[in-house]
């Protein structure tokens, strides 16, 4: 029985040069894949390996008893870090 696949209804606009343009046609076409196949792999396999990193961390341990030693420490107050939090940066 063949996989259902989900209605593709969303659409992602992406505004590039002629030299990126070239080189994502031929890496695309070397991999059997059209342009738009070819994005949306390896943007899922980046968005898969970005978020990986925020959601999962393993810890040996050694390692998990210093994490949670860390965590069970009072709260200190941190008055550079504040600043730096609540300074204007350049962009504002």
């Amino acid at each position: 029985m063949p996989a259902l696949r989900p209605t593709k209804n969303e659409r992602i606009d992406v505004r590039t040069s002629s030299a990126v343009k070239l080189l994502l046609q031929e890496a695309a076409r070397v991999s059997h894949k059209n342009v738009s196949e070819f994005l949306l792999d390896a943007g899922i396999t980046a968005a898969n390996q970005t978020l990986a990193d925020r959601r999962l961390f393993v810890l040996d341990d050694k390692q998990w008893a210093a994490f949670e030693q860390a965590l069970d420490r009072p709260v200190q107050d941190k008055p550079r870090l504040k600043d730096l939090l609540t300074t204007p940066g350049l962009l504002e």
